[in-house]
This record gives C-alpha cells, structure tokens and sequence, in this order.
C-alpha cells in the first residue's frame, strides 16, 4: 500500500509527522510525503520539517502565495501530476487549509482514496476559509478520523455511515507528547530565547494571525489595547506572524512595551516557552488543544471555535477580540487551578496507531 502524506502550511507538518513515524513500523506500507508549498517562507515551513524530525518532502509542489482560487489552483494543477505518476491507494490530508481541499478533490477525481485526519469539526462559520475547506473535504472523503466527541456528531448529522467515521485521538496530541520527551533532552542553552524564560517567571505567550484578528486597523487597534492592559500584569512574550508584521507596519501600529517581539519559532523552541506560561493567549487551533492537552490556561481570540471540547474540558475560554473581553477572560484565567481541567479521551499519543491499522484494514476494500 502507498499513502501520499499531503502537509501544506505549517500545522498540517505537526499532524504528519506522528503518522510518518508510525508507518515506519510497517513494512507492508510505503508512504510519500507531498509538501504543497502553500508556506513556503523558510522559517514557517522548511525549519519545521528539521524540527519535527521529517525527511526531505518526496514532491514539493511550490505553491507560494496567492488568493484562495489561485492557491487551490496551483495545487491541484500539481498534485494532479504527482497522483498520476505516483498512483497511491490512499491520500491522507489533515486539518483544514487549502492544501487539504485541494488535493482531496484532485485525487477524488483521479479514483483515489481520499482519508481526512482531524475530519467533522465545525464553527459553523462560513466567514472562515478553513471552515469551508472543511465541510468540502468531508463532503467527498471516503475515511474520517476524528479527534473530539463534535466531530462524530457532524459527521453522522452530515450522513456519514457509521463503518467510515474513527474517533482515534489527535495526531497533534501524539506529536505535541513526542516533542515535549524529546524537549527534556534539549540543551536548551542553544536556543535564541533560552534566556527569556529564566529573567520571566510569569509571562504570558501569544499568538495572531487570523484576518479576522490582523487585517481590520480598528480590531487590530482593539487586541493591542488588552495586550497592553495584560502586560502590566506579566510580560507577553510573541512570536510575530509574518501576516500579522506586516498588518501592523501597513497601519503603522507598534506593540505596547510590555509585549515582547519574538522571530518566529520552530516547534520545540515555542512549546518551550508556552508549555510554562501562565496563560496562552492564541487565535490558533491548534494551540488550544495543545494547551487542553497539557493543562495550560487558554484565551482563545475568536468569536467561535471548531474545537469546543477545549471549552468543555476547563482549559480554554472563547473570549471573541474585544478589549474588554479579551482582558476579562485573561484576569478570570488567573484565579483557576489547572489541576481541575481535564484532557479529552484517547489524546494520549496513539491516534496514528490508531490510523494506520484502520487504514491497513481497508487495503482491499
């Protein structure tokens, strides 16, 4: 059996690579990895590879920038190429970005199998490209493999048959449980913030870099406010977001003296330092289930989320990009005991053990 690993933007490289490692195992199943290019910035992509321990991509298809048709265009354009010279039994897409929708069309076109990793989350907002990348993907997919109670129920509310959908964990959880191992044999000495941490016992981490958060000046103007009001409390220490520098140089904006600009990190420079934050202050998906996983206090600036286990389970609070709200529920983070949050079930570093025996059972089918 040959699977294609499709990763595009950074994220998907952390769902990945728990699955790349897994196949190693087994020696009935060859695997390619398709790096679409959709990042192609070296320090948001290429770096990460290096961090999370995988080998140069087998196809790079050098997508670069572009709007959302022009993207999704030159990847299936591309990968329609890779497919028919490579022909996979499966194509296994993650997350929600446009390299997942693209090629999960291209090679449902071409006959092939098409398995999504993190499939039937929903914000059921339709403002958000990522949404939409979702429930297209899911529309077409033949395997699903879910992370979070939600996931089944959309799935089954979208006419899903039971024998497609898999509650197996999350992959990020597996990769974020690997590095955290790997994170205790660092020298972290070597690390360009490896002296932050020390001089910040309390601090904040941060992360930005949604539109709906960076690309209105008045919104913009409104989370800089809270960051300012937050970091008379502790320091916030952020890595900027190549969109979220340039949003602030084109409304002339500065961050507030308290916030510490960091360079965009690799993986396990970043968990570094969030692992030990106080609080995480984040628009990222991705981050709130790292930080439920690990029991980190979480504000989420955003009006909704796709992950509400986050929410159930204690760890995260859904506090929109207000001023007020976003101070409100960073204070309220202050007065909880992380003992008291909960992690979901099956996020316990397994879910691609769990994916690849599904998959190895559907070979012939």
């Amino acid at each position: 059996m040959l699977i294609h690993l499709v990763a595009g933007a950074r994220p998907n490289f952390m769902k990945i690579a728990p699955l790349y490692r897994e196949i190693q195992k087994h020696p009935g199943i060859d695997c390619s990895i398709v790096h679409t290019g959709q990042h192609y910035d070296f320090e948001m992509s290429q770096s990460f590879f290096h961090d999370l321990e995988l080998p140069k991509p087998d196809f790079f298809l050098e997508a670069g920038s572009g709007s959302h048709a022009q993207q999704t265009g030159k990847i299936m354009l591309a990968y329609e190429q890779v497919c028919k010279q490579d022909r996979p039994d499966w194509v296994i897409v993650v997350g929600d970005v446009n390299s997942t929708l693209a090629c999960s069309i291209t090679a449902k076109k071409l006959w092939t199998k098409v398995a999504h990793v993190e499939a039937g989350l929903r914000s059921f907002d339709l403002t958000m490209p990522e949404e939409i990348n979702r429930m297209v993907t899911d529309a077409i997919s033949d395997l699903f493999f879910v992370t979070e109670k939600s996931g089944l129920d959309n799935l089954m509310r979208e006419g899903k048959r039971k024998e497609q959908v898999h509650l197996v964990g999350h992959v990020m959880i597996d990769n974020l449980l690997y590095q955290a191992g790997l994170l205790e044999r660092t020298d972290v000495s070597a690390f360009a913030t490896g002296k932050i941490k020390p001089d910040n016992q309390d601090y904040a981490f941060l992360t930005l870099h949604r539109p709906s958060n960076v690309d209105e000046q008045s919104t913009l103007e409104g989370v800089l406010r809270a960051l300012s009001t937050i970091s008379r409390d502790m320091p916030v220490l952020f890595p900027v977001h190549p969109r979220t520098r340039k949003q602030l140089e084109l409304f002339g904006l500065r961050l507030p003296d308290g916030v510490l600009q960091l360079p965009p990190l690799g993986f396990r420079e970043a968990l570094y330092l969030w692992k030990d934050a106080r609080v995480v202050l984040t628009d990222s998906g991705g981050l709130q289930e790292e930080t439920t996983a690990l029991k980190i206090p979480c504000v989420t600036i955003r009006e909704n989320t796709e992950r509400p286990i986050t929410v159930e389970m204690g760890s995260n609070r859904l506090a929109g990009n207000k001023e007020q709200d976003i101070v409100a529920a960073f204070r309220s983070c202050l007065d909880d005991d992380p003992a008291g949050y909960n992690v979901p079930p099956l996020w316990d570093g397994r879910a691609a053990e769990r994916i690849i025996k599904v998959l190895s059972g559907n070979v012939a089918q």
